[in-house]
């Protein structure tokens, strides 16, 4: 069941001890296609029809977010085919209240850049969590396409009023490595006069560059930057969203770090920018075999057959962890039970997602047992190596990522972890604890 926004950050839960995952299993669709495809395909022209849409709530922030601004998508609970009605790159409304992005970063700053071009005025907020992450670093490149945006703290947090307005090409060299910063220059770029140039000082992930050359845009890319000229008009397509390697990546270490476990894991999207998580799991001795590799809607996809794997601890640096961002609370258990320490550094970033990551982390390992040190950007773990752990109770506070984490965790404990704000696995994961069992040997 998706958590409602009213319970997402309740709910308690004991996960269980278990001697291994066996079996196969296909996770959840990507989350960063399935927002790109609901906002690609509603201002194309034409239909647009999505399979293996994630029924997450972020995601379903973003439907809400294009029908509030006049688009027809057909989307039927517990279905994971939507189909959009694209009004064609003009066709949005000025929506008639607030948009609630709810606690979706990815909603909120991708379509800021969108809207931002529109001839129209409009409001974005989102819940407790998503009003203290920070905008401005989005805020600040749009303002100087000509963008006319306002909100708290002089445009670093939400909400963020817009007046849509002509916008023209820039150049920027972006601070970090964000794919939604240069995803929301894309959408303002493609609506723009002229030439946009983004520049990263690292490549993040491409879905965006990859599904607007599906639509029908031209897209130039060159190492670390991207350019996107003005586009007359996008056209409406089928897009087939692979399973999201994010959410495989937990079932990756929970069967690696426990005996005799043999897993398959179908359809996942081995994209080279977001396959971070293999390359640090292989450097820690970890088995990911991947096989029957194919292309479906201009994104490789592949099984992953995962084993039983002795890990060790490592020295893992912010370019090594750039392309496994999100991966950071499941690599932190992967480290838990390594021989020896593993060093993370290089993840700043982390500390202004839903929850502060790095102290969120620190914090539930510590209350399990695990000892670690939290550095202003990173963390030490001492790994467990053999050993196992007694479990505890820990909070996510909110954090889909760290609950989940967490229960892989209790796979290797010997009475279990009590998780805290259970319900938020529903962000990105709905049935994550139903698949769980099914595949965990007890």
């Amino acid at each position: 069941m998706i958590a409602t926004k009213k319970d997402i950050f309740g709910g308690s839960l004991l996960a269980q001890p278990g001697r291994g995952l066996k079996g196969e299993l296909a996770v959840p669709g990507d989350k960063s296609i399935s927002h790109r495809a609901v906002m690609l395909g509603s201002i194309a022209s034409g239909v647009t029809e999505v399979t293996g849409f994630l029924e997450g709530e972020d995601n379903l922030s973003t439907i809400g977010a294009f029908r509030a601004m006049g688009i027809e998508i057909d989307h039927h609970k517990d279905s994971s085919v939507v189909v959009i009605k694209g009004k064609g790159m003009r066709g949005l409304a000025e929506p008639a209240d607030v948009i609630d992005a709810g606690n979706s970063g990815t909603t909120t700053r991708l379509i800021t850049g969108l809207l931002s071009a529109q001839p129209f005025f409009s409001v974005i907020t989102g819940d407790s969590s998503l009003r203290k992450r920070p905008m401005k670093r989005v805020v600040e490149p749009l303002t100087l396409m000509g963008a006319s945006i306002a909100g708290r703290n002089n445009g670093g947090n939400l909400p963020l009023a817009i007046s849509g307005r002509k916008l023209k090409g820039i150049s920027y060299k972006t601070p970090v490595a964000s794919a939604q910063l240069k995803s929301a220059l894309m959408l303002a770029g493609i609506f723009a006069d002229g030439e946009t140039v983004i520049e990263e000082p690292e490549k993040s992930r491409d879905h965006t560059e990859r599904m607007l050359a599906l639509f029908g845009a031209e897209v130039k890319i060159d190492k670390n930057s991207v350019r996107v000229q003005s586009t007359n008009g996008l056209n409406g397509c089928k897009i087939d969203v692979p399973g999201d390697i994010s959410s495989a990546a937990f079932f990756i270490v929970g069967a690696m770090i426990t005996p005799a476990s043999s897993l398959l894991i179908r359809g996942v999207g081995v994209n080279p920018t977001r396959t971070g998580i293999i390359d640090v799991l292989r450097k820690m001795g970890g088995s990911v075999e991947l096989q029957n590799e194919r292309v479906a809607s201009g994104e490789p996809v592949a099984d992953l057959l995962v084993k039983t794997s002795p890990l060790k601890g490592v020295e893992i640096t912010g370019t090594e962890l750039l392309p496994a961002i999100d991966e950071f609370p499941i690599i932190c258990i992967a480290a838990a039970f390594a021989e020896g320490a593993t060093r993370i550094t290089g993840a700043k970033e982390l500390r202004v997602k839903e929850s502060d990551r790095i102290a969120v982390m620190s914090e539930a390992l510590s209350k399990v047992g695990v000892r670690n040190t939290e550095l202003p950007d990173g963390i030490v773990i001492e790994g467990m190596g053999s050993a196992s752990i007694k479990g505890g109770a820990i909070e996510s506070h909110g954090d889909h990522r760290i609950a989940m984490s967490m229960a892989m965790a209790a796979l290797r404990s010997d009475k279990g972890i009590e998780i805290d704000g259970a319900a938020s696995v529903d962000v990105s994961f709905p049935g994550f604890f139903g698949q769980l069992d099914r595949v965990r040997v007890s």
